[in-house]
């Protein structure tokens, strides 16, 4: 498409930018939920297990079913399927849609069940490749392979999932489909408190409850978002038709598509293997940190991404290379208001928080610090993440698969290579920090090539937005951190109520600290947000 105009925007950048605010609060609000019930599950898991042999060998088991839900729910939907049902909707009205949409689905279940169906016979010689070195502790490969045969039907459910994530998407609908993973961690923390006592009464290995949770989980996201399609007007229809154009186009699209946004979950799957050699708790403590910076980009990061896709895809539609332009260049903006700041929350407060939130039951002070460090490093990454999320479906909006494809790989490429030599020389911690800079690599190089691609990004506008944001999170990270320093004088403690009195009077004085410091700077871009969250806390 062409990436000019006869002339600007006549709406300019404020009107897509309040757009944008609503989507993203939207999708925020859901996500937020999400998230805060996800912590909880990590709660209730690092009390019944801690950071030991069975929550390692669930992380293993997991990983593959996992890398696949995040790939569909916020890499592939979003850069093949929801451009595709978003011209065929704009272009051919809402019944055509609906037949794509149905022939999709057939094709994903299809896929994924013949793919379920390789991991089960395979299971043994996958898991071994990956995690080899579980077999020198007793059982605990052997349970990892049975963990990965019991999490394969997950496939098939998150595949359908995401594709009704897209639909809905599509149609302005984000609330929902941000709201459905929390039937994950709903179904997920109701199977470990209700189960993990009868299956330990009856020598049944209790991690499998957590495997119960995660495909009642799964059902969930499915029957929440199906409810919602069908106030819509959507009826599934079995449909399985290979020639259909638009089907075409999405697995044309969902190929690279798939590859050009796996980067950070295939880095996170090679940290995984990685770690499996550095000791029983490795795995664990990875994992631990990365689902915690993954709540601000989960709300933040893959939000803003979320909301801004479909719009994104209609201006590319449309041939509007201003509408594109400045759609990506607010979304930026909003991510860097949001995701700086939350950087250097987590840099100066990564060790409370990790205590607040897990440090009782199995799991132990030593956990505490091995968990925390891991997250300070995941948290230099946080900006790179939310970038990728933002520029990567671009391209494909823009009809240009190949860019993000081969800056993916190439991510891919240099985060094993450097995570390999950092693992060597700095243990588990090496492969958050690889992953971490590969990351933010990854996002300038592919802001770079889009900016080149749209003729211009707004650029000055967005360095002047990092430079004043960061100003203001150097002075809020100081707040935090000498709020939390002077509360362990007044009340020390590891009481419960204590941990989260001054956990929470540090994120509050923090947040006071960046508002008044952020509004001294002349930040205008925040505004909008602000206006959008007093809106509805209001309504």
């Amino acid at each position: 498409m062409s990436v000019s105009s006869p002339g600007p925007s006549a709406a300019g950048p404020a009107a897509p930018a309040a757009q944008l605010a609503r989507s993203a609060s939207v999708v925020g609000l859901a996500t937020l939920t999400s998230r805060v019930l996800g912590l909880v599950r990590d709660q209730v898991m690092a009390y019944l297990f801690g950071a030991g042999n069975a929550v390692d060998a669930y992380n293993v088991a997991f990983r593959v079913p996992n890398l696949v839900r995040d790939l569909f729910a916020e890499g592939a939907m979003s850069a093949a399927f929801v451009p595709t049902f978003t011209r065929t909707l704009t272009r051919e009205g809402r019944e055509e849609a609906w037949r794509l949409g149905n022939n999709v689905v057939t094709t994903l279940v299809v896929a994924t069940g013949v793919l379920m169906v390789i991991g089960l016979l395979l299971s043994r010689p996958i898991v071994t490749a990956f995690a080899g070195d579980f077999a020198t502790v007793p059982g605990k490969l052997e349970l990892t392979i049975q963990l990965t045969r019991e999490l394969l039907p997950f496939l098939v459910l998150i595949a359908v999932a995401a594709a009704m994530m897209g639909m809905l998407n599509s149609l302005d609908q984000f609330f929902v489909p941000a709201l459905s993973p929390a039937m994950f961690n709903i179904a997920s923390i109701a199977c470990a408190l209700l189960l993990v006592p009868v299956m330990a009464s009856n020598g049944v290995p209790t991690i499998s409850a957590m495997v119960i949770g995660a495909l009642l989980g799964g059902l969930g996201q499915v029957a929440i978002q199906w409810w919602a399609l069908r106030r819509l007007g959507y009826r599934y229809r079995m449909r399985l038709d290979l020639s259909d154009p638009g089907l075409q186009r999405v697995l044309v699209l969902m190929g690279p598509g798939t590859i050009g946004l796996a980067a950070a979950q295939v880095n996170i799957f090679v940290n995984t293997i990685l770690a499996t050699s550095e000791g029983t708790g490795a795995v664990s403590w990875l994992n631990y940190a990365f689902r915690l910076m993954y709540l601000p980009l989960g709300i933040f990061g893959v939000s803003l991404a979320t909301a801004a896709v479909p719009a994104i895809s209609r201006h590319a539609a449309r041939n509007d290379g201003d509408g594109v332009r400045h759609e990506v260049a607010n979304s930026l903006a909003m991510m860097l208001l949001l995701n700086v700041p939350a950087t250097f929350g987590l840099l100066v407060l990564a060790r409370p928080i990790v205590a607040m939130l897990f440090e009782r039951g199995a799991f132990t002070p030593y956990d505490t610090d091995a968990t925390a460090a891991a997250l300070v490093c995941y948290s230099l990454g946080l900006i790179g993440y939310s970038a990728v999320k933002i520029a990567a479906p671009t391209f494909y909006a823009l009809h240009d698969g190949r860019t993000p494809v081969a800056v993916s790989v190439a991510s891919v490429v240099f985060n094993t290579a450097i995570n390999l030599i950092l693992v060597r020389r700095f243990g588990y911690l090496g492969l958050a920090v690889g992953t971490s800079a590969t990351s933010v690599l990854h996002a300038g190089v592919l802001l770079e090539l889009l900016r080149r691609r749209l003729n211009g990004l707004e650029s000055a506008r967005l360095a002047g937005i990092l430079v004043r944001v960061t100003l203001a999170s150097i002075v809020m990270a100081v707040v935090a951190w000498s709020c939390q320093y002077g509360l362990d004088q007044l009340l020390p403690g590891r009481g419960l109520v204590r941990q989260v009195v001054r956990v929470g009077a540090s994120i509050g004085t923090a947040v006071v600290a960046l508002a008044v410091v952020t509004r001294m700077l002349g930040i205008e871009e925040i505004l909008s947000l602000v206006k959008e969250i007093r809106r509805r806390l209001a309504g």
